[in-house]
């Protein structure tokens, strides 16, 4: 079992690491540079080159059943899914079967919208102590339930 975290704009990879260290598990931290690797023996800074997605595919062809995927890039979470990994956002909410077609769908609808209107730029909301505590708790739950689904 193995956590992911595509670590590019990501506000919660001390999270990350408190749980998958209380866990024993392995953590793959990847980006395309600009981290200090941790010094825990359980995390890997993994670099990769520049260009469109390539962290995105690096984690995309490695991440299965039992794993835990942190992001919040859609296309990615959907390929996750796809392989039967436990995808999270930074904020706690899973991308699961269930909902990802929605999240892809209304990711393409706002893309569009802001293509369209000049004036629709800008980003989202700011990111909060109720989302870091939100993201803990989801965290530990989908550790627990990819434990459980690996036997």
């Amino acid at each position: 079992m193995t956590i992911y975290v595509d670590a590019d704009a990501c506000p919660v990879k001390d999270e990350v690491e408190r749980v998958g260290t209380r866990h024993g598990l392995r953590m793959f931290i990847v980006s395309n540079g600009g981290l200090r690797p941790s010094r825990n023996p359980l995390v890997e800074t993994v670099i990769v080159p520049d260009g469109p997605d390539v962290a995105d595919k690096w984690i995309a062809e490695r991440a299965g059943p039992g794993d835990v995927v942190i992001t919040g890039d859609i296309p990615l979470a959907a390929k996750c899914v796809a392989a039967g990994a436990q995808v999270l956002k930074h904020n706690g909410e899973p991308l699961t079967g269930a909902n990802i077609g929605n999240v892809l769908a209304t990711r393409d609808l706002m893309a569009d919208l802001r293509a369209a209107d000049p004036f629709r730029q800008g980003g989202g909301k700011a990111f909060t102590k109720a989302d870091r505590s939100r993201f803990l708790d989801a965290l530990e739950r989908a550790v627990r339930e990819a434990k459980r689904d690996r036997g």
